[in-house]
């Protein structure tokens, strides 16, 4: 009986491979023996050794003739940050996701691997817990990072139509959690007290980074393609995160949680839309069927992730993803109103240094 032929193992490309989310894949990939060769492509070059690295801006159409070896691109070349100016960070990660995908089709790369966020899916009180991988697409469109997300899936989606010899697996994972990662999510646990809306209580689902790497790998071998959702098993409940934290709920009802944060964020005082706001105080928990049935599992329970994260948090403070420094932060974390309303007295400082 003849044998099969053994594939080659493919040549990976990484974006943004000298920081963050991309340079702790990189460092994965680097030791495997399952990639022949791995690429790492930044604006600078980064510190790991053992891999190839190409310089350039991956927004340049250049990138096309930078990758014409490369069998697999694991696109993180993102901007995630919550002090970057919206409107800046969306035309950035919209044209680098567009470049990298049309650059990809052209110089015939197999594979393309992007990550987004399970956010898309929506957070509201009446999703099923856990929503299911194939979900429809229920997030509200605004200026935040979620916005971004829901844009770089449409192109996803449009390069598809475009380019259907080109295989693109997106990833959303749950809320992120470990070293570096500094999201609306992670700074509702830098809070005094933990918001909820009056009549509905969260359900908490984490995808630490270093599952999400395991899930990259995974995808970047053709193991999972698709919509892919990431993160630990199950999910915890309000009063289970209560008792790790230690941290006390504060209910709000919706109108006043919303309206005020919505005030906050014209004002400028707040990060991010009032709609993020919903991420905290709806479930948004997913199940990853396709990761599961590749044989793929989280190392990392909600439990053990969540502790983390509290770690990480401490001797940080921020109300409605607003970090606090100095007075602020002693002023409202010894005050009993927290979370929303807690920022009254932003607000009030904000309008008099307006008025001198």
């Amino acid at each position: 009986m003849p044998t099969s032929k053994r594939l080659r193992p493919p040549v990976v490309a990484v974006t943004g491979a000298a920081s963050g989310l991309g340079r702790a894949f990189l460092a994965k990939v680097a030791s495997s023996a399952d990639f022949r060769r791995v690429v790492a492509i930044d604006e600078q070059r980064g510190d790991t050794p053992d891999v190839t690295w190409r310089v350039l801006d991956i927004r340049d159409p250049l990138l096309a003739n930078r990758i014409s070896d490369v069998d697999v691109l694991v696109h993180l070349g993102t901007d995630e940050s919550l002090d970057t100016d919206p409107a800046e960070r969306r035309r950035y990660n919209l044209r680098a996701a567009q470049t990298v995908l049309t650059a990809c089709a052209a110089a015939r790369v197999r594979r393309v691997v992007l990550v987004t966020s399970a956010m898309v899916y929506g957070a509201a009180a009446d999703n099923p817990v856990p929503l299911p991988e194939d979900a429809p697409v229920a997030a509200e469109p605004d200026t935040g990072l979620v916005g971004d997300h829901l844009e770089i899936e449409a192109l996803v989606r449009r390069s598809l139509r475009a380019h259907p010899g080109l295989e693109v697996t997106v990833l959303r994972p749950a809320a992120l959690v470990g070293p570096g990662v500094d999201t609306v999510i992670t700074r509702h646990f830098e809070a005094p007290r933990l918001l909820v809306v009056k009549g509905c209580l969260p359900r908490w689902q984490f995808c630490h980074i270093e599952d999400l790497v395991s899930a990259l790998e995974a995808a970047a071998l053709g193991r999972v393609g698709g919509v892919v959702a990431v993160g630990s098993e199950g999910w915890l409940e309000m009063e289970q995160v209560e008792e790790i934290s230690g941290l006390k709920r504060f209910e709000l009802p919706a109108g006043v949680t919303f309206g005020t944060a919505q005030r906050l964020h014209r004002l400028g005082i707040t990060p991010t839309a009032a709609t993020d706001l919903h991420y905290v105080v709806y479930p948004w928990v997913v199940d990853g069927v396709a990761l599961r049935e590749a044989g793929w599992k989280p190392a990392w329970t909600n439990d053990a992730a969540l502790r983390e994260l509290l770690e990480l948090c401490e001797g940080r403070h921020a109300v409605v993803g607003r970090r606090l420094s100095g007075k602020e932060a002693t002023i409202t974390a010894a005050g009993a109103t927290v979370a929303v309303i807690g920022t009254a007295a932003i607000v009030r400082a904000a309008r008099r240094k307006r008025r001198t």
